[in-house]
């Protein structure tokens, strides 16, 4: 059963490209036909890959592994944020810091540094033998940490892989991930170059609709791999014998519910529908997306 449906991805517009002068050659395999100056994805691709990307994910986090989010375009932000919230994993939306993945021991002083600083907050003692400048300064400091670094802030190791939106946008943080042989797993624009991505999803990471749908999917494989190693954990626990010290905590009935993955249409049968039928569709809606902003030039 596949994890999103054709019509899903049509509805959100995953099938957009970029306009036909601004493309990467490389991308040619990804792209379906052209349309009035537009290219338009094959989503035929784009559903194998998703299915690919999201075994990868789910097996990856059912082994004990973390993927961090990443998003800073506008058209991200909240979708990054909101799903990577929802299953407990780090994300940055705001701005990447150059060394967050190289340099992760610096990083790591910084969120120390602001847990001490929302620790001093919350305590009340901030204000004693301090001046009112001095304060003020505290909290901008606490303030920028926490809208660069909040999303990292429960992170003590590098990640398992990372999601990106935007691999052209977000490419400090794809070329560290692969100076550190971490996977990338990303959408892929028509004006993308796929050679940098372990892991690409062909489709528009410019429309909010389309970053939004795809990030969901992401966040409901790291769901079922959670539940797998909650399960994993189990297993092994009852098993005659097992050392219960360093097992995994299991999942309360409460929280394994928050991570079931929302409901995603899949009886829709997504590979049914025929490469003519998608061009068809994809033909009659470029117009449309052309006049809302779908599409961006």
């Amino acid at each position: 059963m596949p994890v999103v449906s054709m019509r899903q991805l049509l509805e959100s517009g995953v099938h957009f490209g970029h306009q036909t002068r601004r493309w990467n050659p490389k991308m040619k395999r990804f792209i379906l036909t052209e349309r009035n100056g537009i290219y338009v994805i094959d989503l035929r691709q784009t559903l194998d890959y998703i299915e690919k990307a999201y075994g990868f994910i789910k097996n990856t986090v059912a082994e004990g592994g973390s993927i961090m989010f990443v998003g800073t375009k506008k058209q991200a932000q909240e979708a990054i944020a909101e799903q990577a919230q929802r299953v407990g994993m780090p994300y940055v939306n705001y701005r990447w810091l150059g060394g967050m993945l190289t340099n992760f021991q610096t990083m790591f002083k910084r969120l120390q540094r602001l847990k001490e600083l929302e620790i001093l907050e919350q305590s009340g003692n901030a204000k004693e033998g301090r001046t009112k400048k001095e304060l003020l300064q505290l909290m901008r400091e606490k303030d920028k940490l926490a809208r660069t670094l909040g999303g990292l802030r429960d992170m003590t190791k590098l990640p398992s892989a990372i999601w990106v939106v935007d691999t052209k946008k977000e490419h400090i943080a794809v070329d560290e991930a692969r100076k550190l042989g971490i996977p990338v797993v990303a959408i892929l624009d028509t004006n993308c170059d796929p050679d940098e991505v372990n892991f690409p999803v062909p489709g528009n990471d410019d429309a909010i609709r389309s970053a939004a749908l795809l990030t969901r999917v992401v966040a409901d494989a790291v769901a079922d791999g959670l539940i797998a190693r909650s399960s994993k954990s189990d297993k092994e626990e009852d098993k005659p014998g097992a050392a219960g010290g360093d097992a995994a905590e299991p999942l309360a009935e409460w929280e394994q519910e928050l991570l079931k993955p929302t409901e995603t249409g899949a009886s829709e049968g997504a590979h049914a529908e025929s490469a003519a039928e998608a061009k068809t569709e994809a033909d009659t809606t470029v117009a449309e997306a052309e006049a809302s902003g779908e599409v961006t030039p």
